[in-house]
């Protein structure tokens, strides 16, 4: 298949491309050999004494005890917990800020706007000690609601920019089969943005999974700060064993969520360039009149 954005490569170039490519993966795997081994080597501390490497059976003595995998899976589900609630607030402010972004009214348009932008630049970080501090929320509360307005605040110019970025005959068609404004926006605008934007929010609910780290700050025992009271209780020999687990659940939990985002886009139709119609979905919007790239007719014309 001839592409359209570059010329077809010759032998040559298909040649050097292969070779290219072999070098950097033969130095991408020398790399990581390479770190695996330091990583492995013992180690001299400053007073002399030789410490054992980091891939030592010595330090990872204390994974037998059961209690030790007890501790973390607490701080995991304290993660996700926090994660999960988070996520329904931050879907719902979303929601919302969306709405008052694109409204028609000024009233309701420029304070969103100001508010939006002021959560965005602010670090997540220092809201979760604004909530601690002024509110007195308690350190699950703090970090629930700071993750909730910053990443609703994100979803928000989501969902905004899916309602924008759709055939302004979708408005008008609405409009002209009787529906209200407001409600042609949840009725036909609303699930066109939010299929259209889905990706996106749910690779920001990712970004939110692993911002719960920051909750370490206001003492909520998450993952994170599970792993630390481990290497404080057990010692600093522990700390690079605790550090590694630690990532090891943080990664497996982002990569199923990413797993789930991407089943949960390819059975609704979501893609990042526009919105795509099941069969089904298609014939029943064929029989509304007015509903422009949905495949019913537009005003005026027949069939």
């Amino acid at each position: 298949m001839t592409s359209v954005l570059y010329d077809a490569p010759g032998p040559k170039a298909i040649i050097r491309s292969r070779v290219i490519s072999v070098i950097g993966a033969v130095v991408i795997i020398g790399g990581l050999v390479w770190l695996i081994l330091a990583l492995g080597a013992p180690k001299v501390s400053a007073n002399g004494a030789v410490q054992p490497g980091l891939w030592d059976a010595s330090r990872w003595d204390v994974f037998s005890d059961v209690q030790v995998w007890r501790t973390l899976g607490q701080g995991a589900v304290n993660t996700l917990r926090m994660a999960a609630v988070a996520a329904a607030f931050a879907l719902v402010l979303g929601i919302v800020f969306s709405f008052a972004r694109s409204s028609e009214t000024k009233w309701v348009r420029i304070p969103a706007t100001i508010v939006l932008e002021f959560v965005r630049g602010m670090p997540v970080l220092l809201m979760m000690l604004f909530m601690l501090l002024v509110f007195s929320t308690g350190s699950f509360w703090a970090g629930v609601a700071a993750l909730a307005v910053y990443n609703g605040a994100i979803i928000g110019e989501a969902l905004r920019a899916g309602i924008a970025s759709l055939p302004r005959g979708q408005r008008e068609a609405g409009l002209s089969i009787g529906l209200t404004p407001i409600s042609t926006r949840f009725r036909i605008e609303f699930p066109q943005a939010f299929r259209q934007m889905l990706p996106i929010i749910i690779a920001q609910l990712v970004v939110l999974l692993k911002d719960t780290s920051l909750a370490f700050v206001v003492g909520y025992g998450e993952l994170l700060r599970t792993g630390a009271n481990l290497t404080n209780f057990f010692g600093s020999r522990y700390a690079f064993s605790f550090f590694f687990v630690v990532l090891a659940i943080y990664l497996t939990m982002n990569l199923l969520l990413s797993w789930a985002a991407r089943i949960i886009a390819r059975r609704t139709g979501a893609k990042a360039g526009g919105v795509t119609l099941t069969p089904d979905e298609d014939s029943d919007l064929d029989g509304a009149p007015g509903l422009v790239g949905a495949g019913g007719p537009t005003p005026g014309q027949g069939r």
